[in-house]
């Protein structure tokens, strides 16, 4: 049973990974996975976690629900963000951004482009991010291969920009409401780290681009925008600042994010609703909460669940506490177990390697660490130790070394149809050099501090 476990997670985890080519959406191979591995986990129970051996399975049920509550904090977090971020793109709130940039250079445009992305991203999330500044790009280029460069440049500046927010990426976000990172420190400890994973790709790929672009003929629009600009501002400045308080109110009421989330999205509710409730039924329900649920990317949200209770199972039969020990035994320190498992986020998804990491390596208290004769080792596990910092930049920036090593990848991929080999050539080593910059900014702050 041990093995099969084993067995059916790699099975799953291919069928994630090979999702394009077998055609069948992650989201469904994931569901798979978890219900298989749980349903061999609770009728092998009495060999494989004896503890929790009871009448019908009922130790089993109970560990299942009590993995399920933490999941859902995630999924909760996760609906809440996504819906305010549709709200403001249903209201063409990103305009307030996109159309303030005016330069014709080459040059001047990869910079604003990268920095704008770099922070947008850690508001907003990396994947949203690159839709939207990708199609900015679609107004300000004409030629498509000239668009690849800043295309490759915003998966880069988005990625980054996630990893040392607390909102900026899933991956993050994961680690914040398991308590392993707190909001101020991941934003003190990686901001630096991550902008030097920006600025060196930024630098090099400046040294290519030189003279002016051109800009798209302009064409007359005849539809008319959905909102005014009153509406387009308040809903962007109250969307960003629902974001932005999420931390805030958790500090203050220490309750979980989720919850500082709904806050944010039941105020933009009643205000949408109060504001449009003049409109009739065809201008208004698009702009409303209800209409902008239908666009929420709900099998994003059904992949999360998945591979999160399948990670939970192999956790609770006793899988990852071996994989932490053969890391430990092979890699030796927390740094390079890290940069491993970044360097495979770029092949593999980030999500169940940060969530099997999380299992793996058990959150320290101050308690146990005292009485503990590994001190040393067991510091990097405490709440804001180094692994944990280090695993929320690996795995957030890993990932744009290879386009399909993320979702902001995939979704520029997509949009703009970049081809895998022109990616590999000419924007991943750009990539590779951020991501390891960054690394050893990092490493190098925390030795010398």
């Amino acid at each position: 049973m041990y093995v099969l476990m084993a067995l059916i997670f790699v099975a799953g985890y291919l069928c994630i990974a090979l999702e394009h080519p077998l055609k069948i959406d992650k989201a469904a191979s994931a569901i798979l996975t978890a219900v298989f591995c749980w349903t061999v986990l609770v009728l092998g129970a009495e060999s494989l976690v004896p503890s929790l051996t009871g009448a019908n399975g009922h130790g089993v049920t109970a560990e299942l629900r009590h993995h399920l509550g933490e999941i859902s904090e995630i999924l909760f977090f996760l609906l809440g963000a996504m819906t305010i971020v549709e709200l403001i793109d249903a209201h063409d709130g990103f305009k307030v951004i996109t159309e303030r940039i005016q330069t014709n250079k080459r040059v001047t445009l990869l910079w604003l482009i990268g920095f704008i992305t770099f922070f947008l991203s850690a508001v907003l999330d990396n994947l949203t991010t690159t839709i939207v500044m990708v199609s900015l790009l679609r107004k300000l280029l004409d030629d498509r291969h000239e668009r690849w460069f800043y295309a490759g440049i915003v998966v880069i500046a988005a990625n980054a920009g996630g990893a040392w927010s607390p909102i900026g990426d899933v991956t993050t976000t994961m680690l914040w409401i398991g308590n392993q990172i707190s909001a101020g420190s991941i934003i003190t400890e990686l901001f630096i780290p991550s902008l030097v994973c920006l600025l060196v790709p930024l630098a090099l790929l400046s040294l290519r681009m030189r003279g002016q672009f051109n800009r798209p003929a302009v064409t007359d629009e005849a539809q008319g925008e959905p909102t005014t600009p009153f509406e387009r501002n308040l809903v962007f400045a109250l969307g960003l600042g629902a974001l932005l308080f999420v931390p805030v109110f958790k500090t203050v009421t220490h309750l979980p994010p989720y919850m500082g989330i709904l806050l944010g999205l039941g105020v933009l509710w009643v205000v949408t609703e109060l504001l449009h409730r003049n409109k009739n039924t065809e201008e208004r329900h698009p702009l409303s909460v209800v209409g902008v649920l239908r666009r929420i990317d709900t099998t994003s949200v059904l992949f999360f669940l998945g591979i999160l209770l399948a990670v939970s199972s192999l956790a609770t039969a006793g899988h990852l506490t071996q994989v932490a020990a053969a890391l430990k035994d092979s890699l030796g320190n927390v740094y390079t177990i890290n940069l491993a498992i970044g360097l495979l986020s770029a092949v593999v998804d980030n999500v169940p390697l940060v969530a099997g990491a999380m299992k793996m390596y058990p959150l320290i208290s101050a308690e146990t660490l005292a009485a503990s004769s590994e001190a040393s080792w067991l510091s990097n596990f405490v709440v804001d130790g180094a692994f944990w910092e280090l695993l929320a930049y690996c795995a957030g920036t890993g990932g744009s070394c290879l386009i399909i090593g993320s979702a902001a990848g995939v979704a520029a991929m997509g949009m703009e149809k970049i081809d895998f080999i022109w990616y590999l050539k000419n924007i991943s080593l750009l990539a590779l050099l951020g991501y390891l910059s960054g690394a050893a900014t990092y490493i190098a702050i925390a030795t010398l501090g």
